[in-house]
């Protein structure tokens, strides 16, 4: 009995274990190109990318708090210190919340694109990507494929806190605090996404359709930051007894420490924006320490000979200057125009701060127009002129001059003042004519910080 069991085993096998041999095989045949598929388009992240792009958005975030927050904080008055580091702190939680919500896929969700064709999405992105629903650990980011898309939309998050948290130096000491929350939040929406996504936005954006050179923002963030800041100088007022009273830094160490801090994190923001540990982001890095070092000295130097002394505040607000003016040229230029753009970056702010602001009576309060404004355009046009391979830059986009490349820069920077102009104009209106802007006369004059706050930066 045991032996026609064995037979009938036997049997069984010989007749079924072909067919499931050929039914095995044939699975795998079909499973194989869907496996190659796969394959090829999965990303191939780079982990020394990754941890470059990571850290660099620690540094951008550094550059808000603590950096901006102290260095604006030591330019006030003693009695509005709290309120604007209140503010820097506050906007950086806001803008994160609605970057999550939304912005993040205004800004950069590339639907519909195809390269070198205009379409709606060259002006604006969609809400496929609205609290990161489309966006997972294997997607790729749109401006470097090497690095995760968490990755990128982490580091442009630090890009939009910092952006809206510099208009705090333009109304400073006199806005009510839910005015500031209103404007960041409208102003995030409304002028720094479209720019961003024109800019930056993907291969059919508006900045790739015109070759426009600007690798870490000097349209995104400089030049729309500082012409809202001009806007915001001019609509919201003066400040009580500006300019006939003396409204000088309460803590210049503050000031330099802040700025010291802004310098380091400024790293992150223009290296950083090569996407990669590469030599791209060697460019950006070296020539923004020489800028930057350029335009504080040029500032020191000028005020030097102007004032017989040379101001702590001074160097350090030049140094801010040039950071400002190679963060769009810091990928495209080199060592020469590194030296150049400083140098005019340190000279025209100085101009601007110490006498045009007073001639033309508009209170820009820590000079964000003054800096970031004409730093940024400085640097937008620098980046059109030395970017050229004999002056030691990368070059030009293939057929394109000198000439064409400058008029490219000159045409993205009056696009973002239009936007930047007109659009901040609108929304200090409608929160004007909802909440109101400014603080009471008393609050003004007694100080921000325990009228809004109920606390004080420093007690008795």
């Amino acid at each position: 009995m045991s032996v026609a069991l064995v037979r009938a085993t036997a049997l069984l096998v010989a007749c079924f274990v072909p067919a499931l041999a050929e039914e095995a095989a044939a699975a795998a045949a079909a499973a194989a190109p869907a496996a190659d598929v796969a394959a090829t388009a999965a990303p191939a992240f780079n982990t020394g990318d990754t941890a470059w792009v990571l850290m660099s958005a620690v540094l951008v975030l550094f550059m808000t708090i603590p950096g901006l927050s102290l260095f604006y904080a030591g330019l006030v008055r003693t009695k509005n210190v709290l309120t604007v580091l209140t503010q820097c702190f506050a906007i950086t939680c806001l803008v994160t919340i609605l970057w999550t919500l939304y912005g993040y896929s205004l800004a950069f969700d590339t639907t519909g694109q195809v390269a070198g064709q205009f379409s709606w999405n060259s002006i604006i992105g969609t809400l496929d990507k609205a609290l990161l629903l489309n966006v997972t650990p294997s997607s790729a980011a749109p401006m470097a494929s090497t690095i995760p898309e968490p990755v990128f939309f982490f580091f442009q998050l630090t890009f939009a806190i910092i952006t809206p948290a510099l208009l705090v130096g333009a109304f400073a000491e006199r806005m009510k605090f839910s005015a500031v929350l209103w404007i960041s939040a409208l102003w995030l929406t409304f002028v720094y996404i479209p720019v961003c996504h024109m800019a930056w936005g993907g291969p059919a954006s508006l900045g790739a359709l015109f070759g426009l050179q600007d690798l870490a923002g000097g349209t995104v963030v400089e030049v729309n930051s500082g012409i809202a800041g001009l806007v915001c100088a001019i609509l919201v007022g003066r400040r009580i007894g500006w300019p006939r009273q003396a409204m000088v830094p309460h803590n210049a160490a503050m000031c330099i420490t802040g700025a010291a801090m802004l310098w380091v994190g400024w790293f992150g923001f223009n290296a950083g924006s090569a996407g990669a540990a590469n030599e791209l982001a060697a460019r950006a890095a070296y020539t923004t320490q020489i800028a930057a070092a350029t335009a504080g000295f040029t500032w020191l130097i000028i005020e030097w000979l102007k004032v017989g002394k040379p101001g702590a505040v001074g160097i350090a607000t030049g140094a801010v200057a040039g950071l400002v003016a190679i963060t769009p040229a810091c990928g495209y230029v080199g060592p020469i125009g590194a030296l150049v753009i400083g140098a005019a970056a340190g000279a025209c702010s100085f101009y601007v701060v110490t006498h045009l602001k007073r001639r033309f009576g508009f209170d820009d309060s820590l000079d964000v127009f003054g800096v970031h404004g004409i730093g940024g355009m400085v640097g937008l046009i620098g980046t059109g002129i030395f970017a050229t391979a004999t002056l030691g830059g990368v070059g030009y986009p293939e057929g394109q001059t000198m000439g064409g490349q400058v008029l490219v820069q000159f045409g993205a920077m009056v696009l973002t003042i239009i936007i930047s102009g007109i659009g901040t104009a609108i929304i200090l209106k409608v929160v004007d004519l909802t909440i109101g802007l400014r603080a009471t006369e008393t609050d003004e004059v007694n100080g921000l910080d325990y009228a809004l706050h109920g606390e004080n930066a420093y007690n008795p």
